[in-house]
């Protein structure tokens, strides 16, 4: 059975990813790409759908897990009856081959070490061929190359394991490389384990080199690196890429249907990281996700889709594997994802939003990047008005969802200040028009005068935690009235146990997306709920939502997208960039003195919005 998620780490090479538990199991891994399918499925399932043990014989726990400072190079110590352990793992990042790097070393005395690898490609569903070859074993499945190759002696049981026992005395090291090939690529090299050292050593230099760039010096310091680099880890370096987490199918509540694939790239949450990267001084990130952007929306922007492939593909098609019992029973599991395919309007005001603030911060002006931007504003002026599936991606009815036509405003907003601040070519009267036309429209349909509060929809009464982004993005300051109401309804109606629910669910159906009711607390939208009590100066009462949120974290400092109260534990897809990159958020806003250290529309408010 699969540990809680707490008790997963995350290695990544910046092209895909790997998760490793407290007892040394590598229970997920996609080669060679995050969405690629994965030879260790063990975390949907069970240890025969593939996993990698590298452990003490007697599977003792852990005395403690880090990563090594600043990096994703992760230690894991073991004590046994006659001595300790430690493992080191990593995945380098300028290999040729994505690889896992494993090295056993003594610590005290004598422990007796077992490594078991059951390779299963297709998630689980097809058994490796295996060609054993010394201390070398291959691992085919179709156009699927596996090469492992020990420090120690193996054999290979009737189950297609590889299992090899060995002892380590103090001061010994043992090395294991685990890399994809690919049938059109050259054989890697056998590795000595004295070379796999250095590998860990120029994996942790290059993790410590990248972090050293963060200009953030604030208190939570350790905290925001640790989300920087795992933002980093969740980027696909070959492209440019940034996908929402490396997983697919961990529900947002234990043994329900809420199952989906994060392994793509979404807009909204690319956009996201892009900003937080940029307000911690990365900004060569930002040209590679821009350059990233173009490609993907080549020759078609009027029909931008909300998320992409890591190279940006289109056709994402959803597809359930009936073969794997899910993580904790809860299926379907799914690959792929129909959301692909939806209307969601509030993606064009994020990716114009960080278009402009990349322009603000200095990278380099692109014409193709404009050109883009003028076609979607084409599009948005004629569809601003349509109804669409959300930023929470319902799979109900289409509504003119509040946040979507917010966000058609923050896409207005940010063409006007293309013209008026960097000389961009455009009609800026007319977008002037069209802003102001948003605005009046939000205010007389998405406010619910006689409640004091923004609703999820026109006329609809319900809430949705999206509404917290009005403030961060410039459309009125938090210190509105109808920003103060809106606050007050979201406390009384979404909050539980001190955390945010997304938006209001009744009875035993969702009301908004005919799912059967029922989440968990998301945690971002309790980073925005922080963020908006700094904005109303209400900063003590942040601060201690911001240090409940970090208290969240495991051990390792890694978060997934919810939090359950009830079971007191992390659910839903692990690690998840939309919630590393709000807490990067609230914390750059804490280190404010008069507030937040940025208000994204840049110059204030204004009563038809800013001007």
């Amino acid at each position: 059975m699969p540990l809680r998620l707490e008790d997963y780490a995350l290695l990544g090479d910046t092209r895909t990813a790997a998760l490793v538990g407290y007892d040394g199991s590598v229970d997920w891994l996609c080669l060679p790409r995050f969405d690629s399918d994965a030879c260790f499925a063990a975390l949907l399932g069970r240890p025969e759908h593939g996993r990698w043990l590298l452990a003490p014989s007697d599977r003792a726990r852990p005395l403690a897990r880090r990563y090594r400072d600043d990096s994703a190079v992760l230690e894991t110590e073991y004590a046994g009856p006659e001595g300790r352990a430690r493992v080191t793992d990593c995945m380098p990042v300028d290999g040729d081959h994505p690889s896992v790097v494993r090295v056993v070393e003594g610590l005290e005395g004598r422990v007796r070490m077992r490594s078991l690898v059951r390779l299963c490609f297709d998630y689980g569903v097809t058994p490796a061929w295996l060609r054993p070859e010394g201390r070398r074993l291959r691992a085919y499945a179709g156009p699927d190359v596996v090469v492992l190759d020990s420090g120690a002696d193996f054999t290979v049981d009737d189950d297609g394991g590889c299992v090899a026992d060995f002892s380590v005395d103090a001061g010994q090291k043992v090395g294991f490389r685990l890399a994809w090939r690919g049938l059109r690529h050259g054989e890697p090299d056998r590795p000595d384990t004295a070379e796999l050292v250095r590998t860990v050593a120029a994996t942790e230099r290059w993790w410590r080199e990248w972090a050293g760039r963060c200009t953030y010096s604030g208190e939570y310091r350790e905290a925001v690196v640790r989300s920087l680099i795992t933002l980093k880890a969740l980027s696909y370096s070959p492209s440019g890429g940034i996908v929402a987490a490396p997983t697919t199918s961990l529900p947002e509540q234990l043994g329900g249907v809420r199952n989906w694939d994060y392994r793509y790239c979404w807009l909204r949450d690319a956009t996201f990281t892009l900003m937080a990267l940029l307000d911690s001084g990365y900004e060569r990130e930002a040209v590679a996700w821009r350059d990233w952007l173009l490609r993907a929306l080549a020759g078609a922007p009027r029909r931008m889709q909300i998320m992409y492939g890591v190279e940006g593909e289109r056709l994402l098609s959803e597809t359930e594997l009936d073969w794997l019992p899910g993580y904790e029973q809860s299926r379907p599991v799914r690959i792929g994802n129909a959301a692909s395919g939806q209307l969601q309007l509030d993606v064009h005001g994020e990716l114009m939003d960080a278009l402009h603030q990349a322009r603000a911060h200095g990278v380099p002006p692109d014409q193709d990047a404009w050109r883009v931007q003028r076609a979607l504003m084409d599009f948005l002026e004629s569809h601003w008005r349509d109804p669409d599936n959300g930023i929470w991606e319902v799979r109900g009815p289409r509504r003119d969802f509040t946040h979507s036509k917010v966000m058609a405003w923050v896409a207005a907003d940010r063409a006007v200040k293309a013209v008026e601040r960097f000389g961009l070519e455009g009609p800026a009267d007319r977008w002037r028009s069209l802003r102001r036309e948003i605005f009046r429209e939000v205010c007389a349909y998405g406010y619910d005068a006689d409640r004091a509060t923004f609703t999820q929809y026109y006329g609809s009464a319900e809430l949705d935690a999206s509404l917290l982004l009005i403030p961060s993005v410039g459309f009125l300051p938090a210190s509105d009235p109808r920003m103060r109401g809106t606050v007050a309804a979201i406390e009384r109606e979404l909050v539980g146990d001190g955390l945010v629910q997304r938006y209001t669910m009744g009875g035993r159906t969702d009301s908004v997306d005919g799912l059967p009711a029922g989440e968990a607390a998301f945690l971002p939208c309790s980073f925005w709920l922080a963020d908006n009590y700094i904005l109303q100066g209400r900063v003590r009462e942040g601060r201690e939502l911001f240090e409940r949120l970090l208290d969240l974290r495991n051990d390792l400092g890694l978060l997934s997208e919810e939090y359950d109260t009830g079971h007191r534990r992390l659910v839903g897809n692990f690690p998840q960039a939309l919630s590393h990159i709000p807490l990067i958020d609230t914390a750059q806003n804490l280190a404010g003195s008069r507030g937040p250290s940025r208000l994204r529309s840049g110059d204030g408010h204004s009563g038809d919005g800013p001007s």
